[in-house]
């Protein structure tokens, strides 16, 4: 990989990291928590199981499989799999949520959902521009 798609993929999972790590502190603020239970562990979690998503995305859209669907089905289940064998070995660390798996399974499935629409709005907007 060049350099510029390296600085690309830094900069997204910086930028998701961020914003993932604001909405939940604001969300623990809301609901009148004013320090993270999980601590730094949970900073830790975050942080590998979107590099998790942003790698496997990031393969997804370099596979020579058509259409698209299929290219994000093929990263998805074995990345999903993966972010779910993390949560377990987590749980050796220290217990887990009752609904930890479903948590990550929602976070993480709308993250790489929202991330394959984006990736195909800018594949149709490079298509319609080359034509």
């Amino acid at each position: 990989m060049n350099k510029k798609k390296w600085t690309r993929i830094v900069s997204i999972y910086s930028i998701i990291y961020t914003i993932i790590t604001l909405l939940s502190s604001v969300l623990y603020l809301c609901n009148g928590i004013y320090e993270d239970p999980s601590g730094n562990w949970h900073e830790l979690d975050r942080a590998i199981i979107l590099l998790i998503g942003i790698t496997a995305f990031e393969l997804c859209t370099n596979l020579p499989v058509k259409p698209l669907i299929f290219r994000y089905v093929i990263a998805y289940i074995p990345s999903q799999v993966l972010a779910f064998t993390y949560v377990w070995f987590s749980g050796l660390r220290e217990p887990l949520a009752k609904t930890a798996y479903r948590d990550i399974w929602i976070n993480f499935t709308s993250l790489f959902v929202l991330l394959c629409i984006i990736h195909i709005v800018i594949h149709i907007y490079r298509k319609k521009r080359k034509s």
